[in-house]
């Protein structure tokens, strides 16, 4: 067993140079200027008016407007005769990492050359007036103006990612999201265009229009993949017939169903659950991590920072994108539309912590539930195996870690430890906890065999796996404290343990008979917290390195 492998690994963005910028001018000898890079390019009008064309499109142009072109993009400035266009070119590239990273590290993609859709900006003379400067000293005669120009350049670079962060601001009609909101959860139902449109106070022609704008989907597209994708949800979890799921999600018979789940997927129903999935959401690291032991990247993660499981005998993940959980419900159906998900994997607990809803987020991909406190990590990789079509990894993965169970068991077991009452205790800013069967408790008594306290050990007997823990008083604890207390401490917001101390220096700490032994283990909480097969694994070599020989 491996208790040296780094468990966590961090993601790095890309770093960012500018290639090349100029300016173009359009005239009636070169009324149109081909515009087709192996970069990212942004072009801005400083004057005139003209058309830009991309993938058969046209859009107008005038002074103030900002484009944002995918890189090996195709695309014209037309000119206007009368009011000749000005624009300024810049070619943007994502710069190699020079100094060393940690093998596990992956670097992030970049949000700004990883669009594969154009972007349009209607009125940003602040990001016009820099292009201009950094044009007109794109030759620095001095390092000074050098340093300027850098500065100027990722200015440029945070103005465009502040504008499209503005596509998921709160939208001003709210009479629309409720509308929306509405369809979401009443979509079994039968509903008509004008309903929808008298919630939301518009003609129903005026709503489409609208609806479009906000979803990027018509209304009845919308209901539809609503429908599909719950039905789904239903051909991944249930034993219902096709007919019985039809008329849950709002479809008249099965065959009405077959035909709009092959229009939306390609493949009829009954092949739903021979496809292998490729493109998968999960909501939080611990799933995450469960993915990649399957073999299955995730696309996205949305999760409270960019760290990722380190899985020592695989690649880092290479293009999983994170998606923040202070995010809104808006922007994360943006993104996740992006990346094309097939299945999106989240417990209902985290989806409300966070206040998101599966209802909100069906119409980008079906979701799968899996609970994450009423269950242990065992039914979790089982659970998550069996949505992704990987249930044989799984159990294969867990019979391999059952033999390494018993191998520690009868290490430990040898141990003075075997002998002995452990106690976990945790401290944190605001409180203190002893654990039960969850985190590192699995580890200590359910694959060790090892002894609890008689209070968390009837918790255990009653609660099982949904045993997280107790919160206690500093005053009760000498009647959870055991022969051997294992510490782990839980920093404040800036990083601070001091807290900690004032329950060291207690009397209460220094009457255990445990303090007075010197039978203490401070345990790192990266290392030993973490709740998900791979960090399980790990702790258990972890746990037998503590004791071994005790």
């Amino acid at each position: 067993m491996n208790n040296v492998v780094p468990e966590w690994a961090e993601s790095h963005f890309p770093l960012y140079t500018a290639d090349s910028i100029q300016s173009m001018y359009g005239t009636s000898n070169l009324p149109r200027l081909q515009i087709h890079e192996h970069s990212t390019v942004l072009l801005a009008i400083a004057a005139g008016k003209g058309m830009l064309e991309v993938n058969h499109q046209t859009y107008e142009l005038m002074e103030g407007i900002v484009v944002l072109l995918p890189e090996n993009t195709y695309a014209s400035l037309i000119t206007n005769r009368q009011q000749p266009l000005h624009a300024y070119k810049l070619s943007i590239r994502i710069q190699e990492q020079t100094r060393a990273l940690p093998s596990s590290a992956m670097t992030r993609t970049s949000q700004l050359t990883s669009n594969s859709n154009m972007l349009l900006f209607p009125h940003e003379p602040a990001i016009v007036s820099n292009m201009k400067e950094l044009y007109l000293h794109r030759l620095p005669d001095r390092e000074i103006r050098h340093v300027q120009n850098q500065i100027l350049f990722h200015q440029i670079l945070l103005q465009l990612l502040e504008q499209q962060e503005t596509r998921f601001e709160v939208s001003e009609q709210p009479s629309m999201e409720r509308s929306i909101t509405y369809l979401e959860n009443h979509f079994s139902e039968k509903i008509s265009r004008e309903q929808l449109a008298a919630i939301a106070g518009v003609s129903g022609s005026h709503y489409s229009t609208l609806f479009k704008q906000f979803t990027g989907f018509t209304p009845n597209e919308y209901l539809s993949r609503l429908r599909v994708h719950r039905a789904k949800e239903l051909l991944l979890n249930s034993s219902s017939t096709l007919r019985e799921i039809a008329l849950k999600v709002g479809y008249k018979d099965e065959f009405y169903l077959s035909r709009r789940f092959k229009q939306q997927t390609g493949a009829s129903p009954s092949g739903y659950n021979l496809i292998p999935f490729q493109r998968v959401a999960v909501m939080l690291t611990p799933y995450a991590s469960h993915l990649l032991l399957l073999g299955l990247e995730p696309a996205v993660t949305i999760s409270e920072s960019s760290e990722y499981l380190n899985l020592s005998d695989q690649e880092p993940p290479q293009s999983m994108k994170f998606i923040h959980t202070n995010s809104s419900a808006e922007q994360i159906k943006v993104l996740l539309l992006e990346a094309n998900i097939e299945l999106l994997i989240a417990a209902t607990q985290h989806l409300e912590e966070f206040g998101l809803n599966a209802e909100q987020l069906r119409a980008v991909a079906p979701i799968v539930e899996i609970s994450w406190q009423e269950l242990g990590w065992k039914d979790h990789l089982r659970l998550i195996g069996r949505a992704i079509h990987r249930s044989e990894r799984a159990e294969q993965w867990l019979d391999d870690f059952e033999q390494e169970e018993l191998e520690a068991r009868a290490v430990v077991q040898q141990s003075a430890v075997a002998n002995e009452i452990v106690t976990l205790l945790v401290i944190k800013p605001d409180g203190l906890l002893v654990y039960g069967a969850r985190n590192v408790g699995y580890v200590i008594y359910q694959s060790l065999g090892l002894k609890a306290p008689a209070l968390i050990e009837d918790q255990i007997n009653k609660l099982g796996d949904q045993f997280h823990s107790l919160v206690i008083d500093v005053s009760e604890l000498e009647a959870y404290a055991g022969d051997r207390l294992l510490v782990t401490v839980f920093p404040d917001a800036k990083g601070s343990t001091a807290h900690s101390e004032e329950i060291f220096h207690s009397s209460y700490w220094n009457q255990l008979s445990a303090v007075q032994n010197k039978k203490i283990h401070l345990l790192n909480l990266d290392e030993w917290v973490p709740y998900n097969p791979v960090s399980i694994r790990l702790q258990l070599g972890r746990a037998v390195a503590l004791f071994e020989g005790q």
